[in-house]
């Protein structure tokens, strides 16, 4: 992958004994790392959006700061514009809500739920869940926002 041996020139194509008849290569091939990079860039890239939880919201945004991250994988709770509950990607009826969560809540170390919410849900709904969230056993929730929304402090100007 990288060293060789160079064979010294100036004997007129003949081979002779003794030493100092080849000399070690003093380049280092770097086609086969990049060509390494490359194929692992290309298959981050591909599944760096697959990281993310797949029910499509469109998120109010805000110019809040993200919150710290932790070991265990976050539970995340989301609110669809048509008014449907999913824990991860798994649609639960709102009448079961509560008692779903009870049961995740018993078996995780952390009470941090995140809710997703779509912009064009009614804040009496999300409150709703909230309040389910709070019930199931969860008291750290956070809610989920994009960035880059308005900063309520830089007005006018």
């Amino acid at each position: 992958m990288g060293a060789g041996v160079v064979q010294k020139t100036g004997d007129n194509g003949r081979r002779r004994r003794g030493r100092g008849r080849s000399r070690p290569m003093a380049e280092i091939n770097v086609t086969p790392f990049v060509d390494v990079m490359l194929v692992l860039l290309i298959i981050f890239m591909v599944a760096a959006p697959l990281m993310t939880v797949g029910v499509p919201v469109e998120l109010p945004k805000t110019a809040a700061n993200a919150l710290p991250g932790e070991e265990e994988e976050p539970l995340t709770v989301t609110v669809t514009s048509e008014g449907v509950i999913m824990i991860q990607t798994t649609e639960v009826p709102s009448d079961e809500l509560v008692s779903r969560l009870r049961g995740i809540a018993s078996e995780r170390d952390s009470t941090r739920v995140y809710l997703r919410a779509d912009g064009a849900v009614a804040y009496s709904e999300v409150m709703q869940v909230m309040g389910a969230l709070n019930r199931g056993g969860f008291a750290n929730i956070g809610l989920v926002t994009d960035t880059g929304g308005p900063d309520l402090n830089d007005q006018g100007g």
